[in-house]
């Protein structure tokens, strides 16, 4: 048998999947991705769905359990299709299955760590900079990927000049080094 989410998210996707019709793929990130998929204790509401696929299948998700929804209300947690973000290039040909199997519509998918941690770059919140150094001291990060990816395929196809976006990215990156350097 596979693997089921904790409750309440749970319950949420299995009634999620009990009314959807027709597969439904969803690429995540953020608090869902970062606590179920890679262990890192914080609470969120929402999944971060980046894409959705089919795309037509995004307004019913939407409707079904998008903030307000009928399934949101009674379980407390609710599908958020972020419209606007920052993945690395290639981010794609990496995504993870989670709960493969699980569900007989829904199919969900999680970015890798580094392309989690690549994607909350440039919205560079506090809560994401936490989440970033829960991630690489988790996974534990190869700070030499992370610097490479970060390279060849976000830091020149994202919005912003590759000065600010450095700017942030190694000053995230030195935190890593200074938080590893603390723990030892």
């Amino acid at each position: 048998m596979p693997a089921l989410p904790p409750s309440p998210w749970k319950e949420f996707l299995q009634a999620l999947d009990a009314q959807l019709t027709e597969t439904c793929v969803l690429s995540c990130f953020g608090g869902f991705a970062v606590t179920l998929a890679y262990g890192i204790s914080r609470t969120t509401q929402d999944i971060d769905v980046l894409d959705v696929a089919p795309h037509k299948m995004a307004g019913e998700l939407l409707n079904l359990a998008g903030k307000g929804s009928p399934l949101a209300i009674k379980h407390q947690i609710y599908i958020d299709i972020v419209g606007i973000a920052n993945p690395p290039y290639e981010y794609e040909s990496r995504l993870q299955p989670l709960y493969e199997g699980a569900f007989e519509h829904l199919v969900i998918r999680v970015m890798d760590p580094y392309d989690v941690a690549l994607t909350k770059l440039k919205r560079d919140s506090d809560k994401d900079f936490q989440d970033i150094l829960a991630l690489a001291e988790m996974v534990p990060f190869d700070l030499n990927l992370f610097e490479r990816r970060y390279i060849t395929e976000l830091r020149d196809n994202t919005t912003g000049t590759p000065e600010a976006n450095d700017s942030v990215f190694y000053r995230w990156k030195q935190s890593i080094l200074e938080h590893r350097a603390a723990k030892r």
